[in-house]
């Protein structure tokens, strides 16, 4: 049966493990398919245009928000992210999903937008504030003011908690995603996201009526 596509956005402080988490949701259904946003903050090392993602200029950003391009967009630590809002609505519509690693604004604008049915939103939680902090730290990639900043905007992002359909406290990886591939499991078999249930319903319906 034909069913409409989810739109999985997964939310997290800093560090808590949003973006390890999507890696394995993807590696466990490859047909998941993972927005790639734009941004106007430099490519780092190693990343390309149209993979990690969109590379853009402020002024061409700007356009694109003012144009209703964005199915949601934030000012994030000095550079502006945003999520094109095209190529997530071909998809939903040909029943494929859709995973959005994003913060709690942008979950948010998700949520009030014109694809809110298709939206299935979970948090991750860190264990602890101190383990949160040795993450950030063990990835070496931010400096010291960089990571300071972040640890100030974690109480900011975790605040949002109770706006997601779910919480999973992200203690132990493994556990953590059996249980994410649980809820997506779930939520692909809910009888408001199978349009085709109505006509085999009314099939069964006929064939009843047809017995003897």
């Amino acid at each position: 049966m034909a069913r409409r596509g989810l739109l999985i956005i997964l939310s997290s402080p800093s560090g808590a493990g949003k973006s390890t988490l999507s890696r394995r949701l993807r590696a466990w259904d490859p047909t998941i398919r993972f927005s790639i946003s734009a941004t106007t903050r430099p490519a780092r090392p190693g990343e390309e245009d149209g993979r990690e993602y969109h590379f853009r200029s402020e002024s061409d950003f700007k356009d694109m928000v003012t144009a209703g391009e964005m199915l949601e967009h934030a000012h994030v630590f000095g550079n502006f992210y945003g999520s094109p809002i095209g190529p997530v609505r071909d998809a939903i519509e040909s029943g494929c999903d859709v995973l959005f690693d994003i913060d709690w604004q942008g979950a948010q604008q998700i949520s009030n937008s014109t694809l809110q049915d298709s939206v299935l939103s979970i948090f991750l939680l860190p264990p602890s504030i101190a383990e949160l902090r040795a993450r950030l730290e063990g990835r070496g990639q931010d400096s010291a003011e960089v990571i300071a900043r972040r640890m100030q905007k974690s109480w900011d992002e975790i605040s949002h908690w109770g706006a997601y359909d779910y919480v999973l406290i992200n203690d132990d990886l493994d556990e953590t995603e059996a249980r994410l591939r649980t809820i997506v499991t779930a939520e692909r078999l809910r009888r408001d996201r199978q349009p085709d249930l109505v006509d085999h319903v009314r099939a069964l319906q006929t064939e009843f009526g047809e017995r003897p």
